[in-house]
């Protein structure tokens, strides 16, 4: 019997909550104004994490967490004595392959083409004379009055100098054109290849310090003065001043209500002051999909992601939390 009654106060229990909750709904939905969609959500900054291109010991640190930074500003560096040595050992590469090329543009000097023509000069005389003996040489063998070495002697000296002559017009024919078209066309690609480099000695020195890339607060500070590290660690935390968004739910039957574009207030539990802001975002998917064995109404359970803009945040709202966003349909 006395299980019975506990058994029975059990369901009264239940009967009373499950009344309950559907008055409170009801006396809830009673007291909405009409036209108007209220959803809660959280506020949602970004994040950004700062790190040198470049690696190397940090010597400055101009900012600590919490402190508020502007565009531009300088917040870290590396000592950069070796990507200034670097830049400088481009920069000599640099001017020695242009005076290469402009060596090889202006073509040979008047100087060095004449001294190849006196050479030739000179060696077109010696096989004049070279000629010469070895002729008179060749008369006088026949009647043995000169020894066969002498004769063979002269021959060779007459060989030898025509071969020079040869050798000293060739040269002289080079310096007369110039340089080849595809040596300039290489002393160009050189020069070419060191500017890059210059470039890039350049990038890496300004990389070596770090500046904010938009306003905001410096949320975490990672590494001290002194620390070396490696291109791509992160030396600060940045939270954005903007975009400041609002991140709701609407429910799958007020989802029709909605669009993007659709001007919105925006308030924090303090209630002290109203954000204007829009609609910027509606997910095209459901956070939750039902089972295909639910029924219609456990369907209507369904929530779809918002993306409030904040058009004015000011300093107010902060990361995480908790507002009312009020929609006039």
């Amino acid at each position: 019997m006395f299980r019975k009654r506990k058994w029975i106060f059990a369901v009264l229990v239940v009967v009373l909550v499950v009344v309950g909750a559907a008055w409170w709904t009801a006396s809830e939905r009673e007291h909405e104004e009409p036209g108007v969609l209220t959803l809660y959500g959280n506020i949602d900054v970004r994040q950004v994490n700062l790190s040198f291109r470049v690696g190397g010991r940090i010597a400055s640190l101009s900012v600590d967490e919490g402190d508020r930074v502007k565009t531009g500003q300088t917040l870290a560096a590396l000592d950069d004595a070796t990507f200034v040595a670097a830049l400088k050992g481009a920069e000599a590469q640099q001017a020695k392959a242009k005076a290469q090329l402009e060596k090889m543009e202006n073509g040979t000097r008047p100087e060095q083409i004449e001294q190849a023509a006196a050479a030739v000069r000179m060696f077109q005389a010696m096989e004049r004379n070279a000629i010469a003996e070895h002729k008179r040489n060749t008369e006088l063998i026949a009647t043995d009055a000169v020894a066969k070495k002498d004769f063979d002697t002269t021959l060779a000296k007459q060989e030898e100098t025509r071969a020079q002559v040869e050798l000293a017009s060739a040269k002289l024919k080079e310096l007369q054109d110039g340089p080849r078209k595809e040596d300039i066309a290489a002393a160009r690609a050189d020069l070419k290849a060191a500017d890059a480099d210059v470039l890039a000695r350049q990038t890496d020195l300004a990389d070596a310090v770090l500046h904010a890339p938009s306003d905001g607060i410096i949320q975490t500070r990672v590494h001290e003065l002194g620390a070396v590290v490696a291109a791509g660690t992160v030396v600060f935390t940045l939270t954005l001043d903007r975009p400041v968004w609002v991140r709701a739910y609407v429910s799958e039957p007020d989802l029709g209500k909605i669009r993007p574009g659709m001007k919105v207030t925006v308030r924090n539990d303090s209630g002290a002051k109203e954000y204007e802001g829009r609609i910027g975002f509606i997910s095209p998917a459901a956070e939750f999909t039902p089972k295909s064995v639910e029924t219609a109404t456990l369907r209507t359970d369904l929530v779809y992601r918002l993306r409030i803009v904040v058009d004015n945040p000011g300093e107010a709202l902060r990361q995480g939390m908790p507002v009312t966003v009020t929609i006039r349909l």
